[in-house]
């Protein structure tokens, strides 16, 4: 599936009734499906409300992790970036959404990491040691490095998830939901972009872990890659490729830096004996 569609589309059959609050952004991000071939496929927006419409770039820095984590070789949630036309209670909008397939197959079904927790912790077992105990702390790993480059701020425990089929078999979701990372509280803000401190160590609302993804690397064994893959200077052109117009020069830029100091930072840290 091609990752970027700047061709304007006609998706203003999209129901966009499915609204989620995310605790400290202003707007909501709304969520549509739709059946295709057989399979079904999740539309998002970037951040919106009745006043402004769309925006933000939460659905843009979908795809920059999703090509991230291709380059990591981190298993993930595949997003397309949508340059579209939408209607949401019956005005017309345009603007970029993200697509991306279910990966729940057809005999899961689906529960939150919190929710699992409460039901299966043993006494007062943390989320780190119960996820280590069910084995996925190799997942768990990997999350805290992602999460570092991108200073993803939104890692709560609905947005990691199991996937438990028929049979009772459990596996672990590949990583979704990375739009509140990068720089999205600049939303268009040239000057915020320039003055953007790339090694700030912000809050976030991790439910595994500390509330800080520079602590959350202590986690990460030391002189060991959890990631198959390693990212290079030469990665920037595939990363950003086609985003001219859709983010500014400025942000862009802003964007590699922070992920390429943070990638340094993250090999210091982790990679010292």
């Amino acid at each position: 599936m091609k990752d970027l569609i700047t061709e304007l589309q006609d998706l203003r059959h999209l129901d966009w009734t499915d609204r989620k609050l995310s605790p400290g952004t202003p707007g909501c991000f709304l969520k549509a499906y739709e059946e295709e071939d057989g399979k079904r496929y999740y539309y998002k927006l970037s951040n919106f409300d009745s006043y402004r419409g769309i925006f933000g770039h939460e659905c843009v820095n979908e795809l920059i992790v999703a090509r991230l984590l291709s380059i990591l070789e981190i298993e993930h949630l595949e997003y397309q970036l949508i340059h579209a036309k939408i209607l949401v209670d019956d005005t017309e909008l345009e603007g970029y959404i993200c697509k991306s397939e279910n990966f729940r197959k057809a005999s899961e079904r689906k529960i939150a990491f919190d929710t699992y927790y409460e039901l299966h912790k043993e006494g007062k077992e943390s989320p780190l040691d119960f996820a280590r105990r069910k084995g996925w702390e190799e997942y768990v790993c990997q999350m805290f490095v992602v999460d570092y480059l991108i200073c993803n701020r939104d890692r709560h425990g609905a947005n990691i998830e199991l996937l438990i089929d028929e049979n009772g078999n459990e596996r672990i979701a590949p990583l979704f939901d990375n739009g509140l990372s990068l720089l999205f509280s600049c939303y268009d803000n040239q000057e915020s972009v320039r003055k953007y401190d790339v090694l700030e160590d912000k809050a976030v609302n991790n439910f595994i872990g500390a509330k800080s993804v520079e602590y959350n690397l202590r986690f990460v064994p030391k002189g060991r890659s959890v990631c198959g893959g390693k990212l290079c200077e030469q990665d920037k052109k595939y990363l950003l490729s086609g985003l001219d117009g859709i983010l500014s020069s400025t942000h862009l830029e802003k964007i590699w830096e922070m992920i390429w100091e943070r990638w340094k930072r993250y090999a210091q840290i982790c990679h010292s004996k």
